[in-house]
């Protein structure tokens, strides 16, 4: 019985962390795309090349 003592504080400090990390994740934008990963997969074009400075060595 004095076993749910220590328990039932462990649970509650488990179920806050559990709310505060889903909130956090809400506010952060997680959950804002949900299609967007899945239909990417979709999609037939190449990706676009990485936009980044060109290097003078390799110019035409």
């Amino acid at each position: 019985m004095n076993i749910l003592l220590v328990l039932i504080p462990i649970s509650l400090v488990l179920l806050g962390l559990a709310v505060a990390a889903f909130f956090w994740a809400v506010r952060r934008g997680q959950f804002d795309d949900l299609d967007g990963a899945a239909l990417d997969i979709l999609d037939d074009e190449p990706p676009a090349p990485p936009a980044g400075p060109r290097d003078p060595r390799n110019a035409d």
